[in-house]
């Protein structure tokens, strides 16, 4: 079962990771990058590299192994183009016997779609990604080329965190299924716009989605209208809230939402 975690440095990566790499960090060095990248000879992956310039987070091309995959794509490419290509290079090593993909992407503001909505759900499809295939998934971002409401919530939809932070992320959605995310942590006023966008990410992929809270500890009010808000952005959505605690339940039962017209079933 997948679980959040922080990591350390590189060397902590499993299969089945999606982090969210603060790449500005003094604490991870263009070393650390290349061991990263070696790795994948030693454990049997296949290292997949998405860069402009067929390079990412400082690694240059010469410094790519030659048996690994550089997709070298434009900064504007079509984000469902550069998914469907790592998709098709994970089968293709599948089919040659390696155990796995090691992708390594830069995310940059140039890229990134209009709205940070859009941004977030590239980020799920890849954490569904990663948590079909058993591929590790590192998104670099680097904190200086963006605002801090962004990258909270590219945060939030990525299960494993490496870099530098002041804290953690309130909260984290992420893939366990189809169409299944779990949400641990904390959902409150200050994280509610976050996991709006998330929600309604996750919906807009499908018209019922389950959301596993075994792990979240509280959500507040703000939390719960974010949820409902985002079950009703679109017609017919439905969301299936499953292993919620008995706090979470009488809130939501006290706040008037556990009612045929919500289109939010929440149970143990």
């Amino acid at each position: 079962m997948r679980a959040a975690r922080t990591l350390a440095t590189f060397d902590d990566v499993e299969l089945g990771d999606h982090i969210c790499w603060h790449a500005d960090s003094a604490a991870t060095s263009p070393a650390d990058v290349l061991a990263y990248v070696a790795d994948g000879a030693l454990y049997g992956d296949k290292i997949v590299v998405v860069g402009s310039a067929g390079a990412a987070s400082g690694l240059a091309r010469d410094d790519v192994p030659s048996a690994s995959v550089i997709l070298d794509l434009p900064r504007v490419a079509d984000p469902d183009s550069v998914l469907a290509a790592v998709r098709r290079e994970a089968r293709t090593a599948a089919r040659e016997g390696y155990r796995s993909v090691r992708v390594l992407t830069e995310r940059m503001p140039a890229a990134a779609p209009s709205g940070t909505e859009e941004l977030v759900a590239q980020e799920l499809k890849l954490d569904e990604f990663a948590s079909e295939s058993n591929a590790i998934v590192v998104c670099a971002f680097r904190p200086s080329q963006w605002d801090a409401p962004t990258l909270e919530h590219v945060a939030c939809v990525h299960p494993h965190e490496m870099g530098i932070r002041a804290e953690r992320p309130a909260f984290r959605m992420y893939s366990t299924g189809a169409d299944i995310w779990s949400v641990d942590g904390v959902i409150d006023s200050e994280c509610a716009d976050a996991f709006n966008a998330a929600a309604r990410a996750a919906i807009k992929r499908s018209p019922r989605v389950k959301m596993r809270f075994d792990a979240l500890d509280i959500i507040d009010a703000a939390g719960m209208h974010a949820l409902v808000d985002a079950a009703r952005h679109l017609p017919d959505r439905r969301i299936v809230v499953e292993g919620a605690n008995e706090t979470v339940r009488l809130c939501w039962e006290l706040a008037g939402y556990a009612t045929a017209g919500i289109p939010v079933v929440m149970s143990a």
